[in-house]
């Protein structure tokens, strides 16, 4: 497959570049600094320059021709005000996603944020209401694309630790910590089963290999 990745430089997708690439998938990488270029060519993967938030859908569009999927990894991150929220996490994955549909990509996947479908209770952190607003708004956006076959997987707290390869993956988890590699591995999962399209899913740590609990989530 040819997969193209939004946020390319981010700790989960440097992550799913080095897996997908170690199989033998041809990977590209969406970044806005140009210095982060040898990190993705380490990985696996063929770095892209373009900024998300001031990239026309036409010229993102251009960037996914030929791409069997697209995945969006990208986040304003740590540190970022509440506008660059709205900008990163929403605007930008609307547009990835709109970007997706004009270059007639349908697999499109979305790392999203467990508590983003619920309004923050009032005394939230106002920069991660924010955030979690900015997701459930892009997550809504990308649900209403019946042109995608969409899944939106929402893990909980994440951690470096070494994965263990074993998760609990559901529509409803309760929250608790999961490992970047895990999400990586998860996400890889998810690009090769179909039946898991149309679903919005949260990702934790738990006692099911992989492979076995995004089999026990697809659609039969």
């Amino acid at each position: 497959m040819r997969i193209v990745i939004a946020g390319g430089h981010g700790q989960i997708a440097l992550r799913l570049e080095r897996l997908l690439a170690g199989r033998g998938d041809e990977v590209a990488g969406l970044i806005r600094n140009r210095d982060h270029g040898d990190d993705l060519r380490e990985a696996g993967a063929e770095p892209v320059l373009c900024d998300l938030e001031s990239a026309s859908a036409e010229e993102v569009a251009a960037h996914l021709q030929g791409a069997d999927a697209a995945v969006f990894a990208a986040g304003a991150g740590p540190g970022s005000g509440e506008a660059r929220k709205d900008t990163v996490d929403r605007a930008a994955a609307e547009l990835f996603a709109e970007a997706a549909q004009r270059a007639g990509v349908r697999r499109f996947l979305v790392v999203s944020s467990m508590g983003a479908d619920r309004e923050p209770p009032p005394d939230t952190d106002p920069v991660f209401a924010a955030y979690l607003r900015a997701k459930g708004a892009a997550d809504a956006a990308v649900r209403a694309r019946a042109e995608l076959d969409w899944t939106i997987l929402r893990p909980g707290r994440l951690t470096d630790d070494p994965g263990t390869g074993l998760v609990n993956l559901a529509e409803s988890t309760g929250r608790d910590a999961v490992t970047r590699d895990d999400v990586a591995a998860v996400l890889v999962a998810l690009l090769d089963e179909p039946g898991t399209a149309g679903r919005t899913l949260e990702l934790v740590g738990g006692t099911v290999p992989v492979a076995d609990a995004v089999k026990a989530v697809a659609a039969p």
